[in-house]
């Protein structure tokens, strides 16, 4: 090709607040034939502009999946009367679903439940929406989305022939709950903006044009969920915006009931419902709350039946733990399990039902720079939990922890064929921010590779929704940077949820600025150490880590080697104007609602749409999206590409755009392989432009 694609200019101007904003590629948002042959024309450039890294793309993903096990097989977990497990076959891209018999008389060997592989028909893409068994292990429920848009057809099986039933529900989203007899299931429904806004009920064997709504959320910032708790006995809907929530029961028994709230509804205080049956045999709701912590607490409330309650039914079970943000609890028959996060790593700890105010026994990673997590646990009167420790550099390994000890038991360690953890080094450490306050970042390196300012790095971080994304979990493509040299540093910016609900707000709203600027002041506080070379630091993001990847282009060019911009969210100021856009208007709570003339202002002075950097001494840009994407409409970083290369012509053709143009989701492909392929495109980009490939 003689060049990159040049899009044709059409005069468009955005006018708010006496400001006028003009968006010559506004266009694209059309998703005509025009715009489709632009982004084919695109991806035909990056194609071609890559070509040459073929071989080694081929090399990278060879080691990638050299270190998945042929056969994968997860931790099985116990559910009425049968252990549920989950296969990857060798050679296969997605995963199947067997069970056991748990009766000693049984010796009929596993039953295949699902194939996956199956399910994608030769197809580029399968992603599974959800699967639960019925509490009679009769019928399987699970939904199932072909093209990566996030719509998922919801479908049921009965177990015993295999069969497909009729009743099939072509529109559905995430969540679902099954009743207690086995005859009603519980879904929700997301609206033409992907808003979860409905919860419905189907009973099973009739017609899906007679499922009744459970419950509607007419506020557009709020969305819908719905679960069963462990006891089963309850079935949990919540609604939740940034910064606000509502809970409901409707018992499991009675699926018919109204849904009754658990402590209604008011602005900036969250909270979460499980169901916890005490010593006595009497039930109470356990509530994570941050009504007056900030950090969050736990507090008991009744379970409502005939009526709504608010929180003033509530009361304190424990007082909050200095320095500890409490995220969720799990409730078993003798015991609870919180969730948590403390000095910067996730926490559990264990009490009793009996004695929730006790100490109880905490159980930290096991890994250094690790995490630990609560595994699939379905089984309410177990005496134990099942926890999962991870970290980069450590494939998982699944435990049980007693109750009533604390001690571990390992069930299950994940084979990684090849990868030796002792041949690599990870270590904390923390960087002052502008305004001084200290940012960790985990560094992995080879034992090998000094840090002696020598070597090259690749940088990662994402900094939104408290979200902390990864949590040191464990990635079969990280070694094959680490093996060639290069310094991986995770950077642990504000906006996420690494310090707790402090760093998060911290880095929202009026405060995102925080956020590019922790990442820079790791940047430069590893050149400024003479941890890595200052010259080869390169730095990737996905989504609100994308807009994170633009806005750090755009304000300090001169740090970067390379920029990754995965499906960036970058016109910040148009897309949050607009609400007709996917998943806008349950977003201002976290970036800001610019229609207000104070949030547009401090959008307006990030959005990197809007901020294009000075031409000349730009490092490579590489940028992705994907037609199908419903988080990031493909036409922002389309958009955002063409300016780029319009404002600065001898540096466009080093700016690359890789579309997907068919199946494709928000995250990239799906199934192992296909993901590793992906991985290894973008680890060859990088590893070129920091001069690491070997000549």
């Amino acid at each position: 090709m003689p060049g990159p694609p040049v899009p044709p200019r059409e005069p468009f101007e955005h006018v708010a607040h006496g400001l006028r904003r003009p968006d010559p590629y506004h266009w694209m948002r059309r998703l005509d034939v025009g715009t489709l042959a632009h982004l084919a024309a695109e991806r035909d450039w990056y194609d071609a502009s890559t070509g040459h890294l073929s071989p080694f793309v081929r090399k990278l993903r060879a080691e990638m999946t050299g270190r998945v096990p042929a056969t994968d097989s997860s931790i099985s977990w116990p559910q009425h009367g049968y252990s549920y497990y989950t296969v990857l076959p060798e050679g296969r891209e997605y995963v199947q679903l067997l069970r056991r018999r748990h009766a000693a008389e049984d010796d009929t060997g596993p039953e295949l439940l699902l194939d996956v592989n199956e399910l994608a028909s030769g197809g580029d893409y399968v992603e599974l929406g959800q699967w639960k068994v019925s509490p009679d292990a009769a019928v399987l429920a699970y939904s199932v989305d072909l093209s990566g848009d996030e719509v998922y057809e919801l479908r049921f099986r009965d177990l015993a022939s295999g069969r497909e039933l009729t009743d099939v529900v072509p529109r559905s989203a995430y969540g679902g709950a099954w009743s207690a007899d086995s005859a009603y299931f519980f879904y929700t429904v997301h609206d033409e903006l992907w808003r979860q806004h409905q919860v419905w009920r189907h009973r099973l064997g009739s017609p899906v044009a007679s499922d009744e709504l459970v419950m509607e959320e007419p506020d557009e910032k709020f969305e819908l969920m719905v679960r069963t708790t462990r006891s089963g006995e309850q079935v949990v809907i919540w609604s939740e915006c940034r910064d606000t929530s509502e809970v409901w029961v409707v018992p499991a028994a009675a699926p018919t009931a109204p849904a009754r709230s658990v402590g209604g509804r008011r602005r900036g205080v969250e909270y979460h419902a499980e169901h916890c049956v005490l010593p006595d045999g009497s039930s109470r709701l356990l509530v994570v709350t941050n009504d007056g912590e900030p950090e969050f607490r736990l507090m008991a409330a009744p379970v409502p039946v005939d009526a709504d309650q608010d929180h003033t039914a509530w009361t304190p079970v424990r007082d909050p733990v200095p320095g500890e943000r409490l995220e969720s609890v799990e409730a078993f028959a003798s015991h609870v399990v919180l969730v948590s996060r403390a000095e910067g790593h996730s926490r559990l700890r264990i009490v009793p039902v009996s004695a929730p105010t006790s100490e109880g026994l905490v159980v930290d990673p096991a890994f250094d720079c690790g995490s630990v997590s609560v595994s699939r646990n379905e089984e309410f009167s177990a005496d134990h939990v099942v926890v999962a420790d991870e970290s980069y550099l450590h494939p998982p390994v699944w435990s049980a922890v007693s109750f009533g000890s604390g001690a571990r038991t390992e069930l299950l360690r994940k084979e990684a064929p090849g990868f030796d953890p002792a041949a690599y080094v990870a270590e904390q450490r923390t960087f002052p921010s502008v305004d001084g306050t200290p940012v960790p970042a985990t560094i992995l390196r080879h034992v090998e590779t000094a840090l002696d300012g020598t070597a090259p790095c690749v940088m990662y971080a994402y900094g939104a929704y408290e979200a902390v994304y990864p949590d040191q979990e464990w990635d079969p493509a990280i070694p094959s940077l680490l093996d060639r040299g290069v310094v991986y540093v995770h950077a642990h910016v504000r906006g996420g949820g690494e310090g707790g609900r402090r760093w998060w707000l911290d880095g929202r709203l009026e405060h995102k600025q925080h956020t590019f600027d922790d990442h820079v002041a790791v940047a430069d506080g590893l050149a400024a150490a003479g941890l890595v070379d200052g010259t080869r630091i390169a730095t990737r993001g996905l989504s609100a880590g994308g807009l994170l990847q633009g806005a750090v282009f755009s304000q300090r060019p001169d740090r970067w080697r390379a920029v990754v911009a995965e499906v960036p969210f970058v016109d910040v100021v148009t897309t949050m104007l607009d609400p007709s856009i996917p998943l806008t208007v349950n977003e201002w709570d976290e970036w800001g609602d610019p229609s207000r003339p104070e949030d547009y202002a401090w959008m307006l002075r990030y959005s990197p749409y809007d901020n294009l950097p000075a031409p000349g001494g730009r490092p490579a840009l590489l940028v992705t999206g994907a037609v199908h994407d419903a988080r990031v409409m493909v036409w922002e970083p389309a958009k955002w590409v063409a300016a780029l290369r319009e404002s600065d012509r001898d540096w466009g053709p080093g700016c690359l755009f890789r579309v997907e143009l068919g199946a494709g989701a928000h995250v990239g492909p799906s199934g192992r392989f296909a993901h590793l392929a992906y991985e290894a495109e973008v680890y060859a980009w990088l590893l070129d432009k920091l001069d690491a490939i070997p000549r």
